[in-house]
This record gives C-alpha cells, structure tokens and sequence, in this order.
C-alpha cells in the first residue's frame, strides 16, 4: 500500500491537531519516559560520555586531537564531520550504487533535464550532500513534491538525487582493514525496520500508532505529514509503512544482524572495500534482494559510505545493554586509533587546527540557512 507522500501537509483531524493542553502534558510525558527507560533514546552526550574519555586519552598517545583524519586519507576529515558524500560515493564501483545525481545549485529545471537524461526518474530518494542524522533526506515521488522539497531547502544547499532502490532489506554492514593488509574485518551489521503498523481492520492508522512506543515518539511528526490519512482503517494484517527512510531518529528499529557475518560477507566487502581509495575504516549503508545475494556481492546498491564518525549501529538492538554498547564503541575507537596511527607512520598527515576550524565554520555557516 502506498500510504502517503512525504512532501504533503494536509489538515489533520481536529482530535489529532488540537489536543487538549492535558492530553498534551500526558503525551510529552509519556514520550520522556520511552526515552528514559531505553538508553538508545538517551541524548548523544550521555551515551557518548564513556567514549569522549577515551577519545581524549587517544588524542593525547597520538598528539593530535584529529588524529581520526588519518584513519581514511580519501575522505575529507576521514569522514568524522563535514564529509561530501558525493565525493565519497564517486570512490565506488558503479555496478554497486544506484544511479546518483549531483547538483551544486539545483533548480527544478536542471534537475529534471538531468534526471532525464540519466533515464532516472520518480521515485528518487533527495538529500544533502553535506548533514547528518537523516536531515531533508526524503523519498520523493513526483515533480510536484520535488518543487516542494526545493521551496523549503536552503537555495545554495547542493543535492544528492538517487534512483530510489527497491529492495526489501536495509542494512549497514560496518567494515575495517589495516593499511598494507589484503583483508578486513566485518565487525558489525545492523538490519533496518521501517516503523511501520499492523492492520486489524478496525483501529484507524492513529490508534495503531498510539500503542507503538517506537511510533508514539514520531507522532507528532506523523500527524503533521500525513494528517488525515491517519483516519484510515487498515486491512487485518495489512502493513503500511509510515518512513520510508532508513534513519534512527526517524523511528526505524535497529536491528543486530551479527550472526550474518561468514567469510564469505567478508570477502564481498574485501573485493568492495579494496577499490575504494584511501578507505579503511567505515559502515557501507546498502539495500539488497536477499541475504543469499549478499553473500554472492549481488543485487547490492550501497547509499553511503561513512567513515570515522559511523557507529557500529547494531548496538542499538532494542533491550541491548548499554554497558555492551560501550564496551563496542570503545572498541571500534581502539580500532580507528590503531588504523590513524598506521596511515600517519605511512605518510599521512593529521588534520590541522586550521584545516579543522575550516570545516567548522562550514558546518555552522550551513546551519545557520537551515530554517527553523
């Protein structure tokens, strides 16, 4: 079922739209106490606490605090913040992404000639070239939303456009390799489920929502895009998914895909990995058929590639520990520490203060378009 688009902001029903200020007070508490109760909620700061510690003792072995930037020499930053991901994407086989577009100053016109002629069409997936944390990435199905998403994207914001890829799992497959070692490792993977709801046939989209925890903390959100199509009954066992985007912070669950890791996943990212220049460190996002065709390097079709700022995402597995969590993270820090250190006795660089103050001013500067 093609449940809504995601440009659209239709009227919503005045019960969903303007609840009273109890029932608002009753909603905000109940959203704090899901993210109370499960730490994958918690704020970066808090989780990332143990970690920052241990980034700083890192720093201080290595004498320099951006000795991450060595981690990946091809990678702006070796992908810890303000990385292209055009640029990155440009470094992979193109028998494994889909068709990707770039646009610098995109316009309605340009990107629609441009699509033409790629033989790319609707539906396509829009994000930034530059953001994280899924920000105005949006699956978008036609020229009329599309003019929409542009109406309210910063003029000067370059786009990634990509065909959008159909395939039933999503997945992020974390990989690493030392410098000068013709094999890596595969030390995380994490299957992505779209928050989606089951059908009864008689509970309309909102009441499903409501007993979804996971969903519960999108509401908001859900209720502003989808407005009164939330007052659909689905069909018994009919199951409509509400975020095509495989993010997070958008209420798609994480699964721990760890018991798929074999030799032969491993030597499909090492025949990846091995052609991608001046990369040894970082989590493949992708959509594939099957498991069986992974496992063979086919049908996959890689989103993004990011580097030293990815997380080994399976450790957000609902009721996992935390203490498991950071025992991962700090083990993967271990791991970038130990690939940065090599590359730097090979030559590479570290990122300078200017270098660094650089890249911050251009995150900032490109916050401050971001409308409110």
């Amino acid at each position: 079922m093609s449940f809504a688009t995601p440009t659209e902001r239709l009227r919503t029903p005045a019960s969903a739209a303007v609840p009273g200020w109890t029932d608002r007070l009753s909603q905000r508490t109940d959203r704090f106490l899901i993210r109370l109760r499960h730490w994958e909620y918690w704020p970066f700061s808090v989780v990332y606490f143990p970690v920052l510690l241990y980034y700083g003792w890192l720093a201080l072995k290595a004498r320099s605090w951006f000795f991450f930037s060595a981690s990946n020499p091809g990678i702006e930053s070796g992908g810890m913040l303000g990385e292209s991901k055009m640029d990155i994407l440009n470094r992979i086989d193109a028998s494994y992404k889909p068709k990707t577009l770039f646009f610098q100053q995109p316009t309605i016109n340009t990107m629609l000639d441009q699509l033409l002629l790629a033989d790319c069409w609707f539906p396509v997936v829009v994000k930034p070239d530059r953001g994280e944390r899924g920000w105005r990435v949006e699956k978008i199905h036609s020229v009329a939303e599309l003019t929409a998403y542009l109406n309210e994207t910063p003029k000067d914001l370059a786009l990634i456009v990509q065909e959008y890829v159909d395939e039933p799992l999503e997945m992020g497959v974390f990989y690493y390799r030392m410098p000068g070692q013709p094999t890596g490792t595969v030390s995380s993977i994490v299957v992505k489920e779209f928050l989606s709801v089951v059908g009864d046939g008689k509970s309309t989209m909102l009441e499903l929502l409501r007993r979804n925890p996971r969903a519960r903390l999108q509401l908001p959100a859900l209720i502003e895009r989808y407005g009164e199509r939330l007052a659909h009954v689905p069909e018994p066992g009919e199951t409509p998914v509400l975020e095509p985007i495989g993010n997070h912070c958008r209420g798609t669950k994480f699964l721990d895909g760890n018991h798929l890791i074999t030799p032969e996943l491993v030597a499909v990212f090492d025949r990846i990995s091995q052609s991608v220049d001046g990369f040894y460190y970082g989590r493949y996002d992708l959509r594939c058929r099957s498991i069986e065709e992974l496992l063979r390097g086919q049908t996959i079709r890689i989103l993004e590639l990011n580097g030293a700022g990815a997380e080994p995402a399976h450790i957000y597995q609902p009721g996992s520990s935390i203490w498991t969590a950071w025992r991962v993270l700090l083990r993967h820090w271990q791991v970038l520490y130990a690939i940065s250190r090599a590359n730097h006795q090979r030559g590479v660089s570290y990122m300078t203060f200017r270098e660094a103050r650089t890249i911050y001013r251009r995150i900032q500067r490109d916050k401050a378009t971001r409308p409110s």
